[in-house]
């Protein structure tokens, strides 16, 4: 499978759209099958756009991008932070942020969503994660465990200068779970008051070894082929539900 994961400067909402239009029809032009924009990536977290503007942005694009997989990073919509997933212009699946970044109050902006989500395309099992989701690992383990997601996709408007961090926790969740995992985040936000350097973008294959890209946009998945994980660590998951502390259930 070839995926296309933005590489996205952030400026000002009208022009964002229609980058966004101009920039999927280009992934597409170049063999793209999956399309990845990063979180908040039309408005960050200063500005606004109206939802109803969005979402029939993201079905235009979709329709003109034929049978191809757009995840359209996220967008604020009342009290949630809420990533989606289209496809041939329909609405394939939305998420909302479970584990909202208090550093930057988000939990002031923003409910935690209820549920997590995975769903099928192409006979492929994808879950869904958004930024700092992926600093748990039990959203990871119950999307691979409880949904059989097979690829998990996140989504992040994560700092430079924690990359490590962020290209770790990547590569753990990767290994963890034995799935295939893609980080697309901001590379930077230009807006006045709101200028931000990004992470990098990384893919990891279930054995937790990163993905090259020939030109930062573009990746290869040998969805088929890739070599199996040392522990198959879904196979092999025994659910323990008794802990105890000094021998006394806690």
């Amino acid at each position: 499978m070839r995926a296309y994961l933005s590489r996205w400067v952030c400026l000002d909402p009208e022009s964002n759209l229609s980058r966004f239009r101009d920039e999927t029809a280009a992934a597409v032009a170049g063999g793209a099958e999956l399309v990845v924009f990063p979180e908040l990536f039309l408005t960050g977290y200063s500005r606004t756009l109206e939802p109803e503007r969005t979402w029939a942005a993201f079905a235009e694009a979709s329709r003109a991008a034929g049978d191809a997989l757009l995840v359209c990073g996220s967008v604020s919509v009342g009290r949630a932070n809420r990533l989606t997933v289209w496809c041939a212009g329909e609405r394939l699946a939305a998420y909302d942020k479970v584990h909202l970044f208090r550093p930057n109050r988000e939990h002031e902006r923003w409910d935690p969503g209820d549920r997590y989500v995975a769903f099928s395309w192409r006979g492929l099992t994808i879950g869904l994660m958004n930024c700092n989701d992926v600093r748990f690992p039990e959203q990871a383990r119950a999307l691979r465990l409880r949904a059989g997601a097979e690829l998990l996709i996140a989504p992040a408007w994560w700092p430079w200068r924690r990359d490590h961090v962020w290209r770790t926790l990547l590569a753990a969740r990767a290994i963890e779970s034995s799935v295939w995992v893609l980080g697309c985040a901001i590379e930077a936000s230009v807006a006045p008051g709101e200028e931000f350097a990004g992470a990098g973008n990384h893919v990891f294959d279930p054995g937790g070894e990163p993905v090259r890209t020939p030109d930062d946009r573009f990746w290869e998945l040998d969805l088929a082929s890739a070599v199996a994980p040392v522990v198959d660590t879904a196979a092999q998951f025994v659910d323990i539900a008794q802990v105890e502390r000094d021998g006394r259930s806690v």
